[in-house]
């Protein structure tokens, strides 16, 4: 169970990973180390993972997105999910219920790469591909709320 204050520290720190724990106490009236005793119950009980950097994937080259709808063929299911595990240029990949199986994200430095990463599962699924033109938002919380 999680109370209003922990919830305002996870806020906190999704749009900072870096906020130290003293500012994070003086934004929600608490001391460093009490928020700090707060952080490792949230860890502790599994409502932290992990802490990260935000990466601009545009400054390693990689200037293209695409979202690649996938249907494997049949018998091929297992195989294809290995394939999409063993391609780094995939960054994330859903099961999905409906036409498809999985919807993958894939980045690209150059559309022509397109045709390289794909070409090895058109033996062994349908592929859709929808080329992303920008990003409203990503990776964004919903409401936190106190589960107590």
């Amino acid at each position: 169970m999680i109370d209003q204050i922990d919830c305002q520290i996870v806020e906190i720190l999704k749009a900072n990973s870096r906020t130290s724990l003293a500012e994070v106490g003086k934004e929600i009236g608490l001391s460093g180390p009490a928020v700090g005793e707060r952080l490792r119950n949230l860890q502790e009980r599994g409502y932290i993972s992990g802490f990260g950097a935000q990466i601009d994937l545009r400054s390693f080259g990689y200037t293209i997105q695409a979202l690649v709808r996938i249907k494997p063929r049949s018998g091929q299911l297992h195989i294809v999910e290995q394939m999409l595990e063993q391609q780094p240029r995939f960054m994330s990949c859903d099961r999905v219920t409906g036409d498809d199986c999985y919807v993958a994200r894939l980045v690209l430095r150059d559309v022509a790469e397109l045709d390289e990463i794909l070409l090895p599962f058109h033996d062994r699924a349908e592929t859709h591909t929808s080329i992303v033109k920008s990003t409203i938002f990503e990776n964004r919380l919903p409401p936190l709320t106190p589960t107590s």
